[in-house]
């Protein structure tokens, strides 16, 4: 059932509620098919089109039915976004709110499995957007951790800048080079065209003049 709602595009309310054959590893898969985790592009390609997903069944208070309730409510969250943003934004909604918080991605990722860090698939050149945008949408709070967690990344970003910044001053010079270079070839240009062009007025004049002789001779 979950991999046939992954590419769903009409489909927007499933209740399984009160089915005891859904095991919480099924609970997970609905899950994850509304909020992968994984990855940030696992993120944006989940379920954007569900807005109501009810797999609850337990409805006890014992280890099983916390447990239940606590993926029911991450579920819960998932379809409210897909419900309260356009569908272009969904994906983008739901990164932030989930991939960038570190609480809730922690609560997702050890649900999913998921031990590889966030930063650890974000361009580090990236790494200055990313956390204006954590520090905007969840404070200082999640910016401090979000800094702890790239730092290695931040400080790699400052290095590979100063090479690029580096690399492209030396490119710069060269273009300039190349600018003066073409410009001379110009110039040796047009004067090899002045030089054609005093010729060839020269030999014209020539041929007049000759003619004009030749025409007296004969008379």
């Amino acid at each position: 059932l979950v991999d046939a709602l992954k590419n769903n595009t009409s489909l927007t309310n499933l209740s399984l509620s009160g089915n005891d054959e859904i095991t919480v590893e099924g609970m997970k898969s609905c899950l994850r098919l509304v909020n992968d985790i994984s990855s940030i592009n696992a993120t944006l390609q989940s379920n954007h089109t569900l807005t109501w997903l009810n797999v609850e069944y337990s409805e006890k208070k014992d280890r099983r039915g916390v447990f239940e309730s606590k993926i029911q409510r991450l579920i819960s969250d998932a379809v409210t976004i897909n419900m309260s943003s356009y569908v272009a934004r969904v994906g983008k909604r739901k990164t932030i709110q989930t991939q960038l918080n570190s609480a809730k991605r922690k609560e997702l990722a050890d649900l999913q499995g998921v031990t590889r860090s966030l930063y650890s698939e974000i361009n580090p050149l990236h790494l200055p957007e990313v956390l204006a945008l954590i520090s905007k949408e969840h404070g200082q709070g999640e910016l401090y951790i979000a800094l702890k967690s790239s730092i290695a990344g931040v400080m790699s970003t400052v290095n590979r800048k100063q090479c690029l910044k580096q690399r492209r001053a030396h490119y710069e010079v060269r273009i300039a080079e190349y600018r003066a270079m073409i410009a001379q070839h110009y110039t040796e240009v047009e004067t090899i065209d002045a030089e054609i062009a005093a010729i060839e007025e020269a030999d014209s004049t020539g041929i007049g003049t000759e003619s004009r002789s030749s025409k007296r001779r004969r008379a």
